[in-house]
């Protein structure tokens, strides 16, 4: 389901949610150069938040294969990336679904917790979900990049704060017909 939009007014403007929306856009362009190669990967491997580079169980230097042709060499993993990889996405779709996400979801919740309360709310529900993601793959040596998790937890204030809001959704019909082996 994609939701389309909401039923819920806000009250004022919703700054913390634009800003985030454009730092999340200025990461894109300018760091990640519009999904481009090689700056996309450069981007992915040294801002992206490497499990096993932040525990220390993979041996630096290792190199993991992205994509055809593409591979990102394991450093040593800094806990800022922690917070960067929640600017970082790794394709057109990733960053315009989490943006469209954020701003469908945002505005109210940010009107409910005010743009401070609410840009602190939404840093730390991105870096709970990278410690998640860290601390279940903790040998991994793929980056996590994406404001997923911290979108995640804004959608749950959503649900928490607007149980009734209508919320307006496309639901795309594709049927998936598993093949059953009959023994």
């Amino acid at each position: 389901m994609i939701p389309l939009r909401d039923d819920n007014p806000t009250l004022g403007t919703s700054i913390a949610t634009f800003i985030i929306i454009g730092a999340n856009i200025a990461a894109w362009i300018t760091v990640q150069g519009l999904g481009i190669e090689p700056a996309l990967a450069r981007s992915v491997c040294e801002l992206g938040a490497i499990p096993g580079a932040l525990l220390g169980s993979v041996p630096s230097g290792l190199a993991v294969p992205l994509g055809p042709g593409v591979e990102c060499v394991v450093g040593r993993g800094g806990w800022h990336t922690l917070i960067t990889s929640m600017f970082m996405h790794g394709g057109w779709f990733h960053i315009l679904g989490n943006l469209w996400f954020l701003s469908v979801f945002g505005d109210n919740v940010e009107d409910a917790m005010g743009p401070v309360r609410f840009a602190l709310f939404y840093l730390v529900c991105g870096v709970a979900a990278a410690l998640a993601h860290v601390f279940t793959s903790p040998d991994s040596a793929v980056p996590v990049v994406g404001a997923s998790g911290a979108i995640g937890g804004v959608m749950g204030a959503y649900a928490v704060l607007y149980p009734r809001a209508p919320v307006h959704v496309l639901v795309p019909l594709g049927f998936f017909f598993p093949r059953f082996v009959v023994p």
